[in-house]
């Protein structure tokens, strides 16, 4: 068995046999903790897996790999109740250039913002307005149109302690 050093995709990791410490009976934990959950871990500590494990665990459009994906995992012979039943949105904030002025960091961040509420309306098929100035109203939209399913978002956010400190990092002090 392989070590998945650097993986951070659930989906590669189980399906080709890679090394994964099963920890998805944790998941009913996480579930009972609360509608917002901040996980504060050290930089390569398994973020990036874990939110991608619960992307997988959560994804409607994944419920027919269910079985593949957890079958032989503590949460497969155990599922909660929510498994496969929200729509999944991910911002990755390691994509947004920090570097410029405000308003081409602002528009770097309203460009990520935007693409992954494209592809979000892609992947489950949903009319949404894409506004490329105001990312905020594309976000709007897309959670209106999922309203209408009847279905919620799970929307997770990743590395936004990376997009933080390199935005930090570039502020300069006028003294």
């Amino acid at each position: 068995m392989k070590f998945p050093y650097g993986v951070s995709d659930f989906g590669k990791i189980i399906n080709d046999n890679l090394f994964y410490q099963d920890r998805t009976h944790l998941i009913p934990l996480l579930e009972a903790t609360g509608y917002q959950l901040l996980l504060l871990r050290p930089r390569r500590f398994g973020k990036s897996l874990l939110l991608s494990m619960l992307e997988h665990y959560y994804d409607i459009n994944r419920a027919d790999q269910f079985e593949t994906l957890f079958g032989k995992l503590a949460i497969g012979q155990n599922p909660t109740v929510l498994h496969n039943q929200y729509f999944i949105m991910h911002w990755d904030f390691s994509l947004v250039k920090a570097q410029g002025e405000v308003r081409e960091i602002e528009r770097a961040l309203h460009q990520i913002i935007n693409m992954c509420v494209a592809n979000c309306a892609a992947d489950y098929r949903l009319d949404v307005s894409i506004h490329e100035d105001n990312a905020v109203y594309s976000f709007g939209s897309l959670l209106k149109a999922i309203r209408a399913t009847g279905h919620k978002l799970y929307l997770f956010i990743d590395e936004y302690d990376n997009f933080a400190n390199r935005l930090v990092g570039t502020v300069e002090v006028a003294i």
